[in-house]
């Protein structure tokens, strides 16, 4: 099954980092690797960004912290590339909250042709 789950992080087009309660990044699939063109697998993720946005992640995993209901929160709008970005938290099977990731939806319409193989 595990390998079930990696293959479909590995497969999205999309850039997923997955960090743990420490916001060290655990995993980056291919997508964010070529996005943020390294690999951040077992640094910190605030050592990316500025000081504003590393107080925003503390105050995003506080607010995940207090209910297991509060799961997702909308982060940034990228007009540039046309997305949205999320971090949402990452729950064990008892609810607990173990970790985050950072999750990027786009907006633009496909242009593939549909079936297009």
């Amino acid at each position: 099954m595990e390998q079930l789950f990696k293959s479909i992080l590995e497969q999205d087009r999309a850039p997923i980092v997955v960090c743990d309660m420490e916001s060290t990044v655990v995993y980056m699939n291919p997508s964010a690797i070529a996005r943020y063109k390294r690999d951040l697998t077992g640094r910190s993720i605030k050592a990316c960004h500025p000081a504003a946005a590393n107080a925003r992640i503390d105050q995003v995993l506080e607010w995940f912290k207090k209910s297991r209901e509060n799961n997702i929160v909308y982060t940034f709008r990228n007009d540039e590339e046309n997305k949205d970005v999320y971090m949402v938290a990452l729950r064990d099977s008892d609810g607990a909250l173990i970790g985050y990731y950072e999750k990027h939806e786009y907006r633009n319409r496909e242009t593939a042709k549909l079936y297009d193989i």
